[in-house]
């Protein structure tokens, strides 16, 4: 299928895979080349799906720059499954974990650890509706905290962290789910970042987890095994059998990223991509952008039209354009493109064209 066969998936996850990355698994869904069967069948015990797992470690370590005092592990049950785990694994009875609320799914992740041990908000933006994340000053953390939270781009309100801050002496915990991988990161300045892959780093069914190898051995070993990162780390993610297919994708996004030189230059065109909306949102006076300018997300943007009415319109006439995927999410409403990296540039300027198009129509 070519390129002009596809239709534009503005989806915010499961999201667009890069064409290269599906025609290679297009290419080995019935044979594995040298192995004699598909992808699809092969044992995770394997030679084979050894050397696909050691790749796909190796390569995100070289575009990421892990350091060796970080584990790798690839994990299932998705970020939502992190919020407990990560509580679980890092606070203690008599430890408190700062989380910073963001949107959503910091909400639900602060809420789940609650489940677990003491929590502190350290940092809200709630009374604005999440339009914005919040500056560094306004972080009261707990002296001695297990960890500090935080969601580092919020899918669903369209807000990222220009940064990450810095939390002293308190292992930094970072959702990066929807942006992880879009730009560089400093992994050394974390302590234990997650996410599913469903989003930059390859198909939905497996999560990805980087974490300080002192704080993998913090979770106590009355923890059933599958919830402990020690051993999950001790079992190189195959204490039960891992999500073979979606770490073979994963992999091969990674090589896709490489070709395309690594996060400093994804993070350019990604750069370039949410400019080019956001400057048709702020440009018109028929679409208002939902997050404030200091805190916009460059994987997910939000933007509302004047009336719900011309909104779900705005979404039936984009879908029939082949602009799929527009409408946001249910909680909040409004129009949502998620950019992520494998979506196409001519895509954001086939969505612009028909924003253009749409406003001169209906405005």
């Amino acid at each position: 299928m070519s390129s002009t066969d596809r239709i534009f998936n503005f989806s915010a996850g499961p999201a667009v895979l890069p064409e290269p990355v599906l025609a290679q698994a297009q290419q080995d869904l019935m044979v594995l080349p040298g192995v004699g069967m598909s992808v699809l069948e092969i044992s995770h015990r394997s030679a084979a799906f050894d050397r696909i797992l050691e790749q796909a470690e190796v390569d995100l370590r070289e575009l990421a720059g892990i350091g060796d005092d970080y584990h790798v592990l690839f994990l299932q049950g998705g970020a939502s499954q992190q919020f407990a785990m990560v509580a679980m694994n890092l606070l203690d009875a008599a430890a408190v974990a700062d989380y910073t609320l963001t949107g959503s799914w910091a909400k639900k992740a602060a809420a789940e650890a609650a489940k677990i041990g003491e929590v502190n908000v350290c940092a809200s933006t709630e009374s604005e509706s999440f339009t914005r994340v919040p500056m560094p000053g306004e972080l009261s953390l707990t002296p001695g905290a297990a960890y500090v939270h935080v969601t580092s781009n919020n899918t669903i309100c369209g807000t990222e962290w220009p940064a990450l801050p810095d939390t002293g002496n308190a292992p930094l915990v970072v959702d990066a789910s929807s942006d992880l991988l879009s730009k560089p990161i400093d992994v050394a300045g974390t302590g234990l970042i997650y996410g599913g892959a469903q989003k930059n780093l390859g198909p939905a069914g497996v999560t990805l987890v980087i974490i300080r190898k002192d704080l993998a051995e913090r979770g106590p070993k009355s923890l059933p095994a599958t919830l402990r990162y020690a051993v999950a780390a001790k079992h190189g993610s195959r204490y039960n059998t891992p999500p073979v297919f979606a770490i073979y994708l994963f992999g091969l996004v990674m090589q896709w990223l490489k070709a395309q030189g690594g996060l400093a230059a994804i993070e350019t065109v990604n750069r370039r991509k949410a400019s080019l909306l956001y400057d048709a949102i702020d440009g018109s006076d028929f679409y208002r952008g939902t997050a404030q300018a200091e805190s916009r997300s460059l994987m997910n943007v939000t933007f509302r039209l004047p009336s719900e009415e011309l909104e779900a319109r705005f979404v039936q006439e984009a879908t029939a354009a082949g602009l799929s995927g527009l409408k946001g999410h249910r909680s909040v409403g409004g129009q949502r493109a998620s950019i992520y990296n494998a979506f196409p540039e001519q895509g954001v300027a086939a969505l612009v064209a028909f924003m253009r198009e749409f406003e001169r129509t209906h405005g």
